[in-house]
């Protein structure tokens, strides 16, 4: 999870300077995500006119977005929908590992000499997160974060880790050395570290998205960034809200539109965050398993009943491939999924859908 310091839009935003200066309207809800397929296209939904409440967090921009034709009193939902984002700062509070004084902060200092009472939502959160690198064989792995700033500071110095550097982070990586009983974490060695950069996010959706619910909003999108998605009701007269769908090559042409209802979706790529070494390109997602950045893929979208589950899974069959995803999604009939390849010798991208309906994917005419 990125370091961003809330205070100044957290002021804004209890202040109500957020319902003053951040309610604009937008085109269409987009997520980041892609396809291309040889199919004929369709008429991609449209957007109708919405209302937009944003804030800072987790290093990135959290948004509501509601339909614009509001109840006689519009002020009540917005003020939900504030309660909604404030949620994302007190998790970042408390989920953060830039921040010293964090609940996960404070855990990973002293887990390795004691076990830890952590707060019940955070302790269930962690226990999905295990349940997950088990299942996906570590292609999600909450262990990683030692690993990944090694190869954050390698970027800054521009080289790349020596293989004493890997090995060493490698030995720390793993939830056999997490034990975890009766709301406490331990850890088994000293170095091991949480880092739920890649599930804190989509957390952070499904806590906000529980305000909207408790208050009986049915028409809402809540978007993390442009990677992480929850969306609930209709939009604009269609059965769901339309995202839009990033080409991993060129990033800034779309290729076309999810129509998302009641589900979350998230989208791991390389296309934006990346460096390059020698001429060599290194993505930013790393195969635990190696310590080295995946390169036999471009993007993967995941759709799932919660934005956690999405968020995780996105990375895990990004670094797992399609034999993996296939693998979980025929486990786990709620969950689908997207997969990009790297083209083979000019040829045009080649999607791998996984149990995605065609009724809610829409091509652009390309």
């Amino acid at each position: 999870m990125g370091h961003s310091d809330p205070e100044p839009s957290r002021r804004d935003f209890l202040a109500g300077r957020a319902l003053r200066d951040e309610i604009v309207a937008v085109g269409q809800a987009t997520g980041d995500a892609l396809f291309g397929a040889e199919d004929e296209p369709r008429r991609e939904p449209t957007s109708g006119a919405t209302i937009r409440l944003a804030t800072a967090a987790m290093a990135t921009d959290f948004a509501v977005i509601l339909n614009e034709a509001l109840p006689d009193d519009p002020r009540q939902p917005l003020r939900w929908a504030s309660e909604a984002l404030d949620v994302v700062h007190l998790l970042e509070d408390q989920l953060s590992v830039y921040r010293p004084n964090t609940e996960l902060s404070q855990l990973n200092q002293v887990a390795a000499s004691r076990p830890v009472q952590v707060e019940d939502r955070l302790f269930g959160l962690l226990c999905r997160a295990r349940d997950i690198s088990l299942e996906t064989e570590g292609g999600f792995d909450p262990t990683s974060g030692q690993l990944i700033a090694l190869w954050r500071q390698c970027r800054k110095e521009v080289r790349l880790p020596t293989d004493a550097e890997l090995a060493e982070r490698l030995k720390l990586l793993g939830m056999q050395h997490v034990e975890m009983a009766d709301g406490c974490i331990a850890f088994s060695r000293p170095g091991v570290e949480l880092n739920l950069g890649s599930i804190g996010k989509g957390y952070a959706l499904d806590r906000a998205a529980e305000i909207l619910l408790e208050h009986e909003l049915t028409e809402w999108l809540i978007q993390g960034g442009h990677s992480s998605v929850i969306a609930q009701g209709g939009h604009n007269g269609l059965p769901g809200w339309p995202v839009g769908l990033r080409n991993p090559l060129l990033p800034q042409r779309r290729l076309g539109t999810i129509l998302l209802r009641d589900q979350a979706l998230a989208t791991s790529g390389t296309a934006v965050q990346h460096f390059r070494f020698e001429g060599k390109r290194y993505g930013h997602i790393i195969d635990p398993r190696t310590g080295w950045p995946v390169e036999n893929m471009l993007s993967v979208t995941v759709l799932a009943p919660t934005a956690a589950e999405a968020d995780a899974l996105s990375t895990a069959f990004f670094v797992g491939g399609v034999e993996l995803a296939e693998r979980y999604c025929s486990n786990h009939r709620s969950v689908s999924a997207l997969l990009i390849p790297p083209p083979t010798g000019g040829q045009r991208l080649k999607p791998v859908n996984l149990g995605i309906s065609p009724e809610q994917i829409f091509w652009n005419d390309q």
